[in-house]
């Protein structure tokens, strides 16, 4: 039992669910399951393969552990805000994990479609975060190393600076590491506190998931720039696809190939984000952005995506913003969750803000 006192727990919203349409559902699910293919789609890695890094290299056929694809609900379908990386949100503190819809697309019971996300072959396995202990998600991972220990692993909850590198492979607590459940964001291994799970992953000692890999191809948000590239996805798949993410996907491009001028008079309509961060870090709506801040804008690191504007749930006469979360290994649906909040970028500050539980009919 992981007690709640033990440093923050997820926060749950005040409306204990919220109901969505069985066809809204299916389209994000279609969607989700079109990115596995396109990421294992040869076209598709060609053409990108001067932009990867070569951490993106290792783990060729790794499906990743919980990619979360966020969505806004409008009145012509989902849109995808962001593709995560590595996913959280499904740990509901009093040792609950959030309650799943009863639906065909979920297979079991939350606790075995996770376990069964780890292969047999994990059975030391490290959950790394920096520094983990003081990480908002931090009993989440408790709660996953409990289930992992359930199954008979060793599972350790460490920080990079915990992990050894010895001549084959990588230590905590003079055990040798099979797997390491990665929640850290460096998610191409670039920064010097990582530099031995890069050594060790591209020698092939160990495995990492979520993976550089998997970042490359999807999570980073240069790939939706690619997406709306006329030519590229058309290679790829077959029309109607095609057609159908950038249906689900807002138009989104690189800042520098804008007209300034022009953008910066029709700003209301687009949201400005920070290509190679996460979680809605530097994300600036272009209605709140003053000039100043424009002007500071790198123009080759900042993608601009015409502005989805969330959900609206109405509760006890208050109104809250709503988008949903599928947690996907590979084609494999593992959960979904919904987020409420008020305020101008996704947070749990509020009173009634946090995650929900969805309804699906």
């Amino acid at each position: 039992m992981i007690s709640d006192s033990l440093l923050r727990v997820n926060t749950l919203a005040a409306l204990e669910e919220v109901t969505i349409k069985r066809d809204e559902f299916e389209e994000m699910l279609r969607f989700s399951r079109l990115m596995f293919q396109l990421k294992q789609n040869n076209h598709y890695i060609t053409s990108l393969k001067d932009q990867l890094p070569t951490t993106a290299d290792a783990m060729f056929d790794e499906s990743s552990m919980l990619m979360g694809y966020d969505f806004h609900l409008t009145d012509d379908g989902p849109r995808l805000i962001e593709v995560n990386n590595n996913a959280g949100g499904l740990y509901t503190g009093r040792d609950k994990w959030m309650k799943q819809p009863l639906i065909a697309e979920l297979v079991g019971t939350l606790e075995e479609r996770i376990s069964h996300m780890f292969p047999d072959t994990w059975q030391t396995i490290a959950i790394m975060d920096d520094n983990v202990t003081e990480q908002y998600m931090y009993p989440e991972m408790q709660y996953y190393a409990a289930l992992l220990r359930q199954a008979g692993r060793t599972v350790f909850l460490v920080s990079p600076e915990d992990i050894q590198l010895k001549d084959d492979g990588l230590y905590v607590d003079n055990q040798r590491v099979d797997g390491i459940y990665n929640r850290h964001t460096d998610f191409y291994l670039d920064t010097s506190e990582l530099a031995h799970i890069r050594t060790a992953l591209m020698a092939g000692q160990v495995a990492l998931n979520p993976h550089p890999r998997s970042y490359a191809l999807l999570g980073d948000k240069s790939r939706m720039v690619d997406w709306w590239h006329q030519g590229l996805l058309e290679q790829c798949l077959p029309s109607d696809d095609v057609a159908f993410i950038r249906h689900i996907v807002p138009e989104i491009h690189l800042l520098s190939v804008c007209d300034k001028a022009q953008l910066w008079q029709e700003r209301k309509i687009w949201v400005f984000k920070p290509a190679a961060r996460h979680g809605g870090k530097g994300v600036v709506l272009g209605k709140a952005m003053s000039r100043k801040r424009f002007e500071s804008l790198d123009n080759e690191t900042t993608v601009v995506q015409s502005y989805v504007p969330p959900s609206q749930v109405e509760h006890d006469d208050v109104s809250y913003k709503f988008d949903v979360r599928l947690y996907m290994h590979g084609e494999t649906l593992i959960a979904v969750s919904g987020r409420l909040w008020r305020g101008q970028v996704t947070n749990f500050r509020e009173d009634g803000s946090g995650w929900v539980s969805l309804n699906i009919i």
